[in-house]
Formats: structure tokens, sequence, C-alpha cells
């Protein structure tokens, strides 16, 4: 077998005395933000087929874009979406007003 990223091994000994090879695990890189890249805290740090085991409340945090932005982001978006509404009343306004004079 060869020495690759996915076939890594660690030679450990016994209590018995005897050289053994144990097979590693590739260390998981965890859940991150899709806009900052930040990890996501309160998930757990699973490879990909692992967290096919987990239950779905176990895989995303229960909140708005849980499990893929953190607060930060999900704060920014709320802000920015009601700012957004907010420019469409103040233009509907000012229209309406422009049409009565």
């Amino acid at each position: 077998r060869y020495n690759t990223k996915s076939n890594k091994r660690r030679t450990l000994r016994t209590p018995g005395g005897k050289l053994t090879f144990h097979v590693l695990k590739k260390k998981a890189k965890g859940p991150h933000c899709g806009d900052c890249g930040k990890a996501l805290i309160g998930l757990p740090r699973l490879r990909p087929v692992e967290y096919r085991r987990l239950k779905k409340r176990e895989r995303h945090g229960n909140r708005a874009y849980g499990g893929s932005r953190c607060a930060g982001c999900v704060r920014s978006r709320v802000v920015r979406a009601f700012l957004i509404e907010e420019q469409k009343c103040v233009k509907q306004v000012l229209a309406e007003k422009m049409s009565q004079t």
C-alpha cells in the first residue's frame, strides 16, 4: 500500500510489547461560513461521510442560515434586506408626492 493522504499509518507498541500498525483517519476540517470563511461554532468537526450518520438537528444550527452562515453574516444579511425594503418604501412615498403635485 502506498503512503497516500487517505492511507496514513502509525506504528504503535501494544501493552504486550508487539509493534502494530494503526490506520489513521483524515483530520476533519469542519463546517465554515460561506461568506467570510470562519469556522461555525456549535457544530461537530467530522468528515463528510460521518455527517450523513447524524440527525438533521445535529448537522446544523437552529436558526436562519443555520449550518451555512455565521451569526455576524446572518445579522448583516438581515440588516441589508431591511434597508433595501426601507429604500423601496421611501421611493414609493416620494413617487406618490410627485404625482400629487
